[in-house]
């Protein structure tokens, strides 16, 4: 519903009180924030996804031997917390229950104690079996089913190891993937090479609907019908691979390469990637290799997942990766917009421990940009191997906004930072977040791509930080930039929006381009900036916010529609400011509605899931993203609102919400 006026909405505009409720606001926001850093200089918000993070914890210790009674009992009453009342869990707060993460989740609480005949089991059960039961659970649910024998392996899809071999010119080598998905994989062709069973003490039958789903047809019409019959020839080599010869010759020498490439990519906090998919499965490939719990490899390994536990109340669950690098950029732009000195200590401090992250060795990227120097930033504390771009975009916009004094050692790790994210674009003009043209989309066809995205092909959003950023940086490449305007001019959609990929989804996608496209130059008046601000206007909500529900991925008539968040509200807000509009009804409407719903303490109430990790499969509840944003965004009202010489009719509410106990 798009405002034009008051709504009526009863309570949200109270009597006129000016700029000096905003500032007023925006000040306890600020102090909400600052309290928030670490004495290192870093800021981290809890990073929190699904049950799935924590059931399948409890089964890789369970399946190595190393499960520990409390910290079993800890995850089984986080795992409790999050069931809903027709038995289910969801993959996002919200949404509807899902099949395998259900499955995943019976399957920890068994190992928890938990009875078949418990009402809350029962209930877990008869929406399994409802919903084709754990039959047709994804792929890598069935690959947790067959470690302990309730599922055959022969009936998995073959992802034998001696993929590892397949040179860079060859379709389906392991680098046309993301690289999460790589790095999953890879741990993954040791896993199905030695189809270990280790038995549980109890079954799961009460899990079956009898049904068998049907097997993808073999056809050469077409890819998946192409691919079902690879799998079938994969399958047959597995079986050759049983014989002697075979296994001493060719797998056992695809086994070791794959374990050194495992081992060469351990993070020095002893992750895989920062995430919890590769780092679960590098495990268990390690331990099938032989390396006992006490390895100093997957001793480090552990030590990395403790420092990833998030303990609260008795509780204790598992994030599926932090973002240190990411919430300290955005908390720099965001104080410093918001009217922090830039050469006050909270962000001197913060923009030195930046400084220091910055990753100057080779990873995965260079496979394709073999000739470009390192220079820029991960998402974490230790993630060297994947330095991403759109980390190092936000990383440079936040050092540009900090006064060193001598700022030398600074400039030129910007300037770094500027080669690298220039050398990163894709041949099209625009940017991925951790790889160029990683566009293979056929991989979506293989049997066993059924988790989520596998490729990493430039997005809207990552290509407009990186415009944000060069556009204001004299030693760019002029020609980079124009080149990527035009994709983002190719990519807005005909009702004038972007699609988000790493944040939910044109809220996102409209908050990142516009505020780029104005910094570099596009006027205001230009088509694309006014279709964009019209689509903000047409999904304001009535309470004068802005939210999109999650499943806008998979149904489009939900896109920019949902309940109101105090982030969406904000990226709707970034865009609406940078475009001009200031002063305009729908923005007074926005900042009332951020003014209301703040908590007493600062900050600001949203247990929506407003980041995406892949569209339509994985989410991720930002627990900074609720309080960064708006400081960014009231920031830059006010100082929008005082350069056109103030607002006298802005209205806002007297009243603001109750904080509550729980961590921002």
């Amino acid at each position: 519903m798009a405002i034009a006026e008051d709504t009526g909405q009863d309570s949200l505009l109270q009597p006129t009180e000016g700029l000096a409720a905003v500032a007023e606001s925006l000040e306890r926001a600020k102090q909400c924030l600052m309290a928030l850093q670490s004495p290192d200089g870093w800021w981290k918000g809890d990073l929190e996804t699904n049950v799935t993070m924590d059931a399948e914890d409890l089964m890789l210790r369970e399946f190595i031997g190393v499960r520990d009674e409390g910290d079993t009992k800890a995850a089984a009453a986080w795992i409790r917390s999050k069931q809903r009342d027709d038995g289910t869990w969801a993959n996002f707060f919200g949404g509807p229950g899902d099949l395998s993460t259900t499955v995943e989740a019976y399957i920890a609480l068994r190992l928890a104690g938990d009875e078949p005949n418990d009402a809350h089991m029962k209930k877990a059960a008869a929406f399994v079996r409802a919903s084709g039961g754990m039959e047709r659970s994804r792929v890598f649910t069935r690959i947790w089913l067959a470690l302990f024998g309730l599922w055959p392996w022969d009936e998995l899809p073959a992802l034998p190891p001696e993929l590892i071999f397949l040179p860079k010119s060859v379709p389906l080598n392991i680098y046309e993937y993301g690289c999460w998905a790589r790095q999953t994989f890879v741990a993954l062709t040791v896993v199905l090479a030695y189809r270990p069973v280790r038995p549980l003490p109890f079954g799961i039958e009460e899990l079956r609907s009898g049904d068998t789903p049907d097997k993808p047809k073999v056809s050469l019409r077409d890819w998946k019908g192409r691919f079902a019959l690879l799998d079938r020839i994969l399958h047959g080599y597995e079986n050759l691979t049983r014989h002697k010869i075979v296994r001493r010759s060719i797998r056992e020498a695809a086994l070791c390469a794959a374990e050194q490439w495992i081992i060469r990519r351990q993070e020095a906090d002893g992750s895989w990637g920062g995430i919890q998919p590769p780092w679960v499965y590098s495990i268990l490939a390690l331990h099938l290799r032989g390396y006992p719990h006490g390895h100093p490899v997957l001793a480090r390994s552990f030590d990395g997942i403790e420092k990833f536990l998030v303990r609260k109340d008795g509780m204790r669950w598992l994030e599926a990766c932090q973002s240190p690098v990411w919430d300290t950029a955005l908390a720099v732009v965001a104080l410093v917009d918001a009217g922090v000195a830039r050469d006050a200590e909270v962000v001197v401090r913060a923009a030195q421990w930046l400084l220091g992250e910055e990753i100057r060795v080779r990873g995965d990227w260079a496979k394709r940009r073999a000739d470009l120097e390192p220079g820029g930033w991960a998402f974490e504390f230790a993630n060297d191997n994947y330095p991403d771009v759109d980390d190092t975009a936000e990383v440079v916009l936040a050092l540009r906004r900090v006064s060193f004094g001598d700022g030398s050692f600074a400039n030129d790790a910007i300037e770094r930072a500027i080669k690298w994210t220039e050398g990163m674009a894709s041949s099209g003009g625009a940017w991925g977040a951790f790889d160029a043209d990683n566009v293979r989309g056929l991989l979506y066809e293989l049997p066993y791509s059924d988790f989520g995205a596998v490729i990493d092909p430039p997005s809207s959003d990552v290509t407009a930080h990186v415009i944000e950023m060069l556009a204001t940086e004299e030693s760019a490449d002029a020609e980079r930039i124009e080149r990527g305007i035009a994709w983002l001019r190719s990519e807005q959609e005909q009702d004038g929006a972007w699609y988000g990929r790493w944040g939910v989804n044109y809220l996102y996608g409209v908050g990142s381009v516009v505020p780029a496209l104005i910094a570099a130059n596009v006027q205001s008046d230009d088509p694309a900036i006014t279709q964009a601000v019209e689509f903000l206007e047409r999904h304001q909500n009535a309470d004068g916010g802005w939210g999109e529900d999650i499943r806008s991925y998979d149904d489009p008539s939900l896109r920019a529609k949902g309940a109101s968040t105090a982030s969406q509200t904000s990226w709707a807000l970034l865009a609406l400011v940078a475009a001009g509009r200031a002063k305009s009804v729908a923005v007074r409407h926005g900042v009332a509605w951020l003014v209301k719903t703040q908590r007493d303490d600062g900050n600001w109430d949203e247990p929506y899931y407003t980041g995406t990790g892949f569209p339509g499969d994985f989410y991720i509840n930002y627990h900074l993203y609720r309080l960064v944003f708006p400081v960014m965004a009231l920031g830059r009202f006010l100082a929008a609102s005082r350069e056109d010489g103030g607002i006298d009719d802005v209205e806002m509410p007297k009243t603001r919400r109750k904080s509550k106990a729980s961590a921002p």
